[in-house]
């Protein structure tokens, strides 16, 4: 893609004033050194509209803007399913487990687990999500959005994938959770601007220059495409390998309302350490509770951002019918076939100039953003519940910001080796929700009975910890005709029905004195968060009943 000197002007802006900005907030008072609370929780300082722009510049990136563009290319509207029903989901995150989270006072989930169940739980969880997140959300992260900047610019891969992760280094390891939270209000505010940008280009593309009749051509066109609630055999979408499977399988009807989805996003929103680590910095409940809100409303924009554009790349590729430019540029120059996850940054490509600088900073404020998120709450977690637990039990606060920053910087190095191992995927967004199920049914069994019932025992806790990969992998290969999504849910319900036989067979647990005292007062909510709860309800039954 051809930069204009005011393309490039715009994106050159855009990087300096968000390493500015982070160096800015960065800079500790006179007279006083940053401590473990000002670097992980930004001094339990952010207001709601920080927490909720945060929230969601962390959770969208490049798994969204080119994974979910691809996913929508291959199956259509029905994977907005994963925004929608997070917006639900951050409602009894909201109302739930913040109330909780909040009151312990804590810097980490693994810090929640020992507080309610023991250390050994703490530790099992703590290195899960460590491999986690270095392993698979910031090395897909990296990939992906080095994936589109080599199709955007024709800059080579590897330099693409240094080139992010220095620049989200730039601001992040030195000035913690407050650089990010602070920086992803600005990215959101490119973020939004340059996706709907993009959006309504697209329209105007496919409508000959009317955005409206754009969308009315992409329901004539594309009529599979708008159906949330897929059937078996309903649709057939690329394997990645020249063949077709069935998108059933990735998106198993009426599990994605009721079923599996709710454990995906249940272990994502209300129990993963970069996204609730947010909430944990604000100034009270109301404030993080209100970020909650903001974020769902933001949650329900979010696929005319990330899966409409996708819907018209496919679109566009059906009228060239196989040969143009369009299709030329969504093929994979290696296999020689159409790439899913091409279609967001091969759209880029025909944008008019100006534009085309604040689109790509759109997709590079949605990457750095997460990158830094996810690196700081790796950070995080290895300080507070490796380092300060076993290591270091006495170290001073000036060593444990030193530790944070060693270990930001060495999840980077990590996932800018392990990254280019994922050129292989079709559809790496499903590669991210598939192999993150492994751990989700056991992080949310070990939360939600842990939360609301007082007998659930350490033991039962470190059980369904250790079993939630191996069961997850043996019904993966023992059952391959399962969806993961459903996978996800068994799984989840075995595992609670293994942690309520192990509680009840063991004595202590009758008088746990770790057990969660769930009193009225602790959920008490403002009538600011409960019309918002009411109005996201209500949006999602109309989505819904439109788009069946």
């Amino acid at each position: 893609m051809n930069f204009s000197t005011v393309d490039l002007i715009i994106f050159i802006v855009y990087c300096l004033l968000i390493v500015a900005v982070g160096l800015m907030v960065s800079r500790e008072k006179k007279g006083h050194e940053k401590d473990s609370k000002d670097y992980f929780l930004a001094s339990k300082a952010l207001p709601w509209w920080a927490i909720g722009a945060s929230l969601i510049a962390s959770n969208i990136s490049a798994e969204q803007f080119i994974g979910m563009s691809g996913s929508g290319f291959a199956m259509g509207l029905a994977i907005a399913s994963y925004e929608w029903m997070a917006a639900a989901t951050l409602l009894l995150v909201g109302f739930v487990f913040l109330p909780i989270f909040l009151k312990k006072g804590i810097y980490t989930m693994p810090q929640f687990l020992a507080s309610r169940y023991d250390g050994r739980v703490r530790t099992a969880m703590a290195i899960f999500w460590l491999f986690l997140y270095i392993f698979v959300n910031l090395t897909s992260v990296l990939y992906l959005g080095a994936l589109s900047i080599q199709t955007i610019m024709g800059i080579p891969f590897m330099w693409a994938v240094l080139g992010l992760a220095v620049f989200a280094m730039l601001y992040s390891i030195y000035g913690g959770l407050k650089a990010v939270a602070w920086t992803d209000v600005i990215q959101v505010v490119f973020l939004l601007m340059g996706g709907l940008a993009t959006t309504y280009l697209a329209l105007r593309l496919v409508g000959g220059g009317d955005p409206l009749e754009g969308f009315a051509m992409l329901r004539r066109e594309a009529p599979g495409h708008f159906h949330m609630i897929f059937q078996k055999g309903q649709m057939m979408i690329p394997d990645g390998k020249g063949g077709l499977r069935d998108a059933y399988m990735d998106l198993p009807g009426i599990s994605v309302l009721i079923g599996g989805m709710w454990i995906a996003n249940l272990s994502y929103w209300g129990c993963n350490q970069y996204i609730t680590q947010r909430a944990l910095a604000a100034k009270n409940q109301d404030q993080a509770q209100m970020g909650i809100i903001f974020a769902g409303f933001l949650k329900l924009l979010m696929p005319l951002v990330v899966v409409i554009p996708g819907i018209a790349a496919y679109v566009l590729v059906q009228k060239e019918a196989g040969s143009g430019q369009f299709t030329t540029a969504m093929t994979d120059a290696a296999t020689q076939l159409i790439k899913s996850d091409k279609a967001y940054p091969s759209l880029l490509h025909l944008l008019p100039v100006g534009l085309k600088g604040l689109a790509f900073a759109a997709l590079a404020a949605a990457i750095v953003s997460s990158l830094a998120s996810m690196a700081n709450s790796t950070a995080t977690i290895f300080t507070m519940d490796i380092y300060k637990n076993f290591i270091r039990p006495h170290a001073p606060e000036k060593q444990l910001v030193a530790v944070g920053r060693l270990m930001a910087l060495a999840a980077f190095i990590i996932a800018i080796l392990v990254a280019p191992a994922l050129g292989v995927l079709d559809q790496a967004f499903q590669f991210i929700q598939e192999y993150t199920g492994f751990v989700s049914p056991g992080v949310v069994a070990i939360f939600l009975v842990g939360i609301f019932w007082k007998r659930a025992t350490g033991n039962a806790a470190l059980w369904a910890a250790i079993l939630t990969i191996p069961l997850s992998t043996a019904f993966k290969f023992l059952m391959p005709g399962l969806p993961f999504i459903d996978r996800m849910g068994l799984v989840f319900v075995l595992l609670v029905g293994l942690m309520i036989v192990i509680s009840l067979a063991d004595p202590k647990g009758k008088d746990n004195p770790k057990g969660i005292a769930l009193d009225k007062e602790l959920f008490n909510s403002s009538t600011q968060f409960k019309l918002g709860a009411l109005a996201i309800v209500l949006i999602l039954g109309v989505l819904y009943t439109v788009f069946w």
